[in-house]
């Protein structure tokens, strides 16, 4: 009989692994619906989490997405059953042998509106990262994609993030078919990258937005950008009233400043197919598991389920399998 220990973070991150409000608003009601999901442990697929999505039982709801719309017809449900939620919103303009599926960035502007306008432009962050250095991305291209973006977007968020793109070993292979491709990634002149962060932080506040870091291990506060938490607890407290976890994630990096979530997703999922991206290491992988997707599953992929099902215990929010 599997064993449960009580977990006690109670922010769900929707997700850092996949795009669930792309590709998966179906599942995620339908989970929202049941009270619960489960996800297997990425490194032990015996190991089975079981998380209750039940209102009273979760604080917020964070999501991370570059294309919420599919969960546009249910926004007005999840608030009419009390949970409070905010996005993370990836919007750049690379092009296509980077970012090959995203949305086209004038769509994408129009979706960020529309989200603004029926949640609050405080629940909307607007993510332009990873910053990627390349012959077709180069400083320049950044400055003026970056200006752009931050002018369409000024009254509708008050805050962006950004990073410089971390070359993680899932994605080295994609980077070498880049470069025989003939865009091969490269490192920002110093001159020049002081010239970016200038021209970002000036643009951010030209549209009335704080600048602020994701997970960035390089310090950015001499051009006047500190470092930042997407899971950000205080944030939360600021516009939902609540006060709930200040620790650290231990989970993250050790850059990261996000507060403890329970990440709901799960990796080699998402159909985006950035190169620079760490949560897929295999794209062919994440079309074969998008297809054997069951959106009546309690765990996003596969058939995964914590039996017997615990009962929640009146401090106790989460709970895990061991």
């Amino acid at each position: 009989m599997a064993k449960y220990r009580e977990v006690v973070e109670v922010i769900i991150s929707a997700s850092r692994r996949t795009d669930i409000p792309a590709f998966y608003a179906e599942w995620f009601m339908n989970r929202i619906h049941a009270g619960y999901c489960t996800v297997p442990n990425p490194f032990n697929r015996n190991q089975v989490s079981y998380i209750s999505l039940k209102p009273e039982d979760v604080d917020v709801i964070v999501f991370w997405t570059r294309h919420p719309r599919p969960l546009f017809p249910h926004l007005k449900e999840l608030d009419q059953r009390g949970y409070h939620y905010y996005f993370q919103y990836t919007l750049m303009n690379n092009p296509r042998q980077i970012d090959p599926k995203s949305p086209p960035p004038e769509s994408s502007m129009q979706t960020f509106h529309e989200l603004a306008d029926r949640i609050g432009p405080e629940k909307v962050i607007w993510r332009y990262d990873p910053i990627l250095f390349s012959k077709i991305t180069d400083a320049e291209f950044h400055q003026k994609s970056y200006r752009n973006i931050a002018q369409a977007l000024r009254g509708y968020t008050g805050r962006s993030v950004i990073s410089i793109v971390d070359i993680y070993r899932k994605a080295e292979k994609r980077f070498r078919e880049l470069a025989s491709q003939g865009v091969e990634i490269m490192d920002c002149e110093p001159e020049a990258f002081g010239n970016l962060m200038s021209t970002l932080v000036g643009a951010a506040i030209e549209n009335d937005m704080e600048i602020v870091t994701c997970a960035e291990e390089l310090d950015l506060q001499i051009y006047g950008i500190r470092p930042g938490k997407c899971v950000d607890d205080k944030h939360i407290q600021r516009i939902f009233g609540l006060d709930g976890t200040h620790k650290k994630d231990p989970s993250q990096r050790k850059s990261c400043g996000c507060v403890v979530s329970k990440d709901i997703g799960i990796y080699d999922s998402c159909l985006f197919g950035c190169v620079y991206c760490y949560a897929t290491s295999s794209f062919e992988r994440a079309k074969v598991n998008y297809g054997q997707h069951k959106s009546t599953s309690p765990s996003l992929i596969g058939w995964h389920d914590a039996f017997p099902k615990p009962e929640l215990s009146q401090q106790g929010r989460l709970w895990d399998t061991q």
